[in-house]
């Protein structure tokens, strides 16, 4: 039976967070630099635009092209998961560790910060370290149950 951690609800509502945050932003400095006219004329010396006010209306494509770019990010990170079945850890299509390979399992900081390490040994037969971090991917704690049992018994 597979266990799977999927894409983390954190992440999810956080890229949700930011893409408000640089919409509204946005907003806010297009409104101040183009129409609010109190703004323009506090920020206007001597009939030429203050830094400030330069600022207020080149910056709104910059906040809407941030607020772009977490979308796609979150839209293509959507159905990011990990999958512990019965021979390996898939962490996407390219990256598999195969249990026989794992050679341990740091747990140190798993219950006070939310992530563990795989030491690892590649294809190539080098040792390589893998952080798995709760903040990423909900219901670790199966799969480092799973894990355990693995590489233990």
């Amino acid at each position: 039976m597979a266990v799977i951690a999927p894409f983390s609800k954190y992440k999810r509502t956080n890229h949700k967070i930011y893409i408000v945050m640089l919409l509204v932003a946005a907003g806010w400095f297009a409104y101040d630099g183009y129409f609010n006219e109190k703004f323009k004329i506090k920020h206007t010396k001597n009939g030429a635009a203050d830094h400030t006010l330069v600022f207020h209306r080149q910056s709104p494509p910059y906040f809407l092209a941030g607020a772009v770019a977490i979308a796609i990010y979150s839209w293509k990170a959507r159905d990011r998961k990990i999958v512990a079945d019965e021979q390996e850890l898939v962490l996407s299509a390219n990256e598999k560790i195969p249990y026989s390979s794992i050679e341990s399992i740091d747990k140190t900081n798993y219950d006070s910060k939310g992530y563990f390490i795989i030491t690892y040994k590649d294809s190539a037969g080098k040792e390589s370290q893998k952080k798995i971090s709760g903040r990423t991917f909900d219901n670790l704690d199966a799969v480092v149950e799973l894990l355990v049992s693995k590489i233990t018994g």
